[in-house]
């Protein structure tokens, strides 16, 4: 259970209205931060736990759609249980209109609308005991809950926003989901290469969709999407250690020393490895537990480039 579960509830709810019309700004994003902060303080003496943060980022990584945020409001209103915390969570509430960030109309609609909400709560004595049953058997209200994706999104942000992409269609795939861990995890160290200089090419991209083609089996649609996905995580959200260590315990040094192959393969698209490419796939090779002299090893094995030493 969260540590201020009355605070992480008004958080996300604060995370949804802010994601309305399904656009957040990395500027909006710390702006929110900087607000989610000052209200983890109002929870007690300690801010927001780790675990909370990693909670919050949930919400922030991708749009919260109409259904999920009626079933945050929903939990919200019942942790409310005094008329101070009330007027707290509809002050806070409104300081995200109030906020130095630009509100559209469809946010502030949304907004008005959790107020009503949050005000129109019945205080019968059958309501009271529901919520009162409803809190300490720890049940939710119905609805979309990325919560349960927790796990996912703190070992592999790939493969959870591919979970959020298909939902329960993820299975048909037709890949066993170890295996599809492994897939977006290469998919991301993929993405890192082809992201060195802060832009991926059409090349790049093609042949990052030819190798997840090849290598999983997977038809143009498919190794597209997972693509697609990864370059779009490694633009933000991808951690280095945690993505790189994942991929170093989910496989064999045969696998990784094979995977050298396709990480030059990337950094090659464009026709010349560049120097900056060239470390990264270093860097990888250390951090995926592989000796220096297997990046040696790949490297010898790339066509020679004219006027160039390997």
């Amino acid at each position: 259970m969260a540590k201020h579960p009355l605070v992480m509830a008004l958080a996300k709810v604060i995370i949804a209205a802010a994601w309305a019309d399904g656009e957040l700004s990395l500027d909006e994003i710390n702006d929110l931060k900087r607000l989610l902060a000052e209200l983890g303080q109002t929870g007690g003496q300690f801010a927001l736990t780790a675990d909370e943060w990693a909670e919050l980022e949930m919400y922030l990584s991708s749009p919260v759609e109409a259904a999920e945020r009626t079933r945050l409001v929903d939990d919200l209103r019942d942790l409310i249980v005094t008329s101070e915390e009330r007027q707290m969570v509809l002050h806070t509430i409104q300081r995200l209109v109030a906020a130095d960030r630009v509100v559209t109309p469809v946010e502030r609609e949304v907004v008005q609308a959790i107020q009503y909400a949050l005000e129109r709560g019945s205080q019968s004595l059958l309501h009271q005991l529901g919520r009162a049953f409803r809190v300490a058997l720890g049940i939710r209200a119905p609805g979309p809950n990325r919560e349960e994706l927790l796990p996912e999104f703190l070992r592999n942000r790939i493969y959870y926003a591919l979970h959020m992409r298909l939902g329960q269609d993820i299975d048909a795939l037709g890949i066993d989901r170890d295996e599809l861990h492994v897939l977006t995890l290469a998919g991301g160290l993929l993405a890192l290469i082809a992201r060195v200089d802060d832009q991926v090419t059409p090349a790049e991209h093609d042949r990052i969709v030819t190798i997840l083609k090849e290598w999983w089996h997977l038809d143009h649609t498919r190794a597209t999407l997972v693509a697609e996905i990864a370059l779009t995580e490694s633009a933000s959200n991808l951690d280095f250690f945690r993505l790189t260590k994942a991929f170093a315990d989910a496989t064999t040094v045969e696998q990784r020393e094979r995977f050298l192959d396709a990480l030059f393969a990337v950094a090659l698209a464009d026709g010349e490895l560049s120097g900056a490419e060239s470390a990264e796939i270093s860097r990888i090779t250390a951090a995926i537990n592989l000796p220096h002299d297997r990046f040696v090893a790949a490297r010898l094995r790339l066509p020679r480039q004219p006027g160039k030493r390997l």
